[in-house]
């Protein structure tokens, strides 16, 4: 059974309960927002040593980091390495999204190392083996099988993109930026068939719910930059999305639904809430959103605004985005960079939506500060080895004071006796 059908009978499992006690909330109401499909817990019971994580309405806003292989550069030490960087920064989540060397390695040694849920996009893997050409619909649900086996907690499917939504993608600027949408894409045109995502979903819910494997109803026509923002692609896709999101509860499969790309600050909002209403408040994860096109280089920041205003509004979980994006495969540094930025943006949706342990720890950071408490300030930090560092390399680290305001400290003076 699936932990949707557990929550349906009424009956809680020991991962809701983690949930419920990492969260700070009560067991039965979480039981309830499984139930109702507002919060998933991805967990494949085949990944051993992972920590149970929930994502939805109520919850910490929670970030996913994708790693993965290249066909020009291939090292799982790296890849491990990414990883463990991730977690330490943290992330909630990995994607594993590897299109070069053997990708059956390199995903079970993600998966031994993974201490959190670990997802993947199935067409990758079936594409690489075989090409988009050679590709046939059994061969898909044969990888999206072999990889519910292997432990994977849950898989990104791009099942919304049909054949009626082809012509839209057409008039965009930028056309599909998705790789699993636009590998769906050409599959299609070769065939003239539907896709099998989407004509096959039943298999899927099936797989689905034998392995407890979350489904991520991919963004295919996601847009991929400002100008094709919540075009009419884009919210056919949704739609769709919504449709299936009904029948992968009713089957008793756990589901969330993926969102954009590329959007304007001011159509944030707009997404957020077409979403929860077309999808029934399934869980929302959104890639930024990025909030301008001309910032290569820096799309850890544009995700971050992006992301932290999605946050606010309603979206569950955060895809982090790196300096690298739209450039190059992410170091292991630009990995650390890109998922520090998505969890400050995490945070600061908490804050403001009022989340009590976000809050608690903005008013420690406070009450340290003002002691001038270092090691505290350092211990509450979103990212402590950055704060450390900074302090150490100042001209004066073992001073009370920092070199900001050095002896005019005003927190120093603030200490001193009133005068009588």
């Amino acid at each position: 059974m699936t932990q949707l059908e557990y929550a349906r009978r009424g009956e809680t499992t020991e991962q809701m309960r983690m949930v419920s006690e990492e969260e700070g909330i009560d067991l039965e109401a979480l039981r309830r927002a499984v139930a109702e499909g507002r919060v998933v817990v991805p967990h494949n019971q085949k990944h051993k040593g992972a920590r149970t994580v929930g994502i939805g309405e109520g919850l910490r806003v929670k970030v996913n980091v994708n790693l993965g292989t290249s066909p020009k550069h291939i090292n799982l030490d790296e890849e491990i390495e990414k990883l463990r960087v991730a977690v330490d920064a943290g992330a909630d989540t990995v994607m594993d999204l590897s299109i070069g060397g053997d990708l059956d390695e390199i995903r079970l040694a993600l998966l031994e190392a993974s201490p959190v849920p670990l997802g993947t996009v199935p067409i990758y893997q079936t594409v690489v083996e075989l090409g988009v050409e050679r590709m046939k619909a059994e061969d898909l649900f044969r990888t999206i099988e072999r990889h519910g086996e292997q432990g994977v907690d849950f898989i990104t499917v791009h099942c919304g993109i049909t054949r009626k939504a082809m012509p839209l993608a057409r008039r965009r600027v930028e056309g599909i930026v998705s790789r699993g949408g636009g590998f769906l894409y050409r599959w299609m045109c070769i065939t003239g068939r539907e896709n099998p995502l989407y004509e096959g979903f039943d298999e899927l819910l099936a797989i689905a719910r034998e392995h407890d494997m979350t489904l991520s109803l991919g963004d295919a026509l996601r847009p991929g930059c400002i100008e094709d923002a919540t075009d009419e692609a884009q919210l056919v896709e949704l739609r769709t999305l919504g449709e299936l999101v009904l029948r992968a509860r009713e089957a008793g499969v756990q589901v969330m639904v993926e969102g954009p790309g590329h959007i304007p600050m001011d159509q944030i909002e707009r997404n957020i809430r077409l979403q929860k209403e077309w999808c029934r408040r399934a869980p929302f994860y959104v890639l930024g959103p990025i909030v301008t096109d001309v910032a290569p280089g820096y799309d850890h920041i544009t995700g971050a605004i992006g992301g932290a205003l999605a946050a606010y509004y309603g979206a569950d979980f955060l895809c982090y985005v790196t300096p690298a994006e739209h450039l190059r495969l992410p170091t292991v540094e630009d990995v650390r960079e890109g998922v520090v930025a998505s969890v400050i943006a995490a945070h600061a949706a908490d804050l403001a939506k009022g989340l009590a342990k976000a809050k608690e720890r903005d008013l420690k950071m406070a009450q340290r500060r003002r002691a001038l408490d270092w090691e505290g300030m350092f211990h509450l930090a979103l990212d402590p080895q950055k704060a450390r560092r900074y302090r150490q390399e100042s001209d004066a680290p073992v001073d009370e004071e920092c070199t900001m305001c050095g002896e005019y400290c005003v927190l120093k003076l603030m200490r001193k006796p009133e005068a009588a």
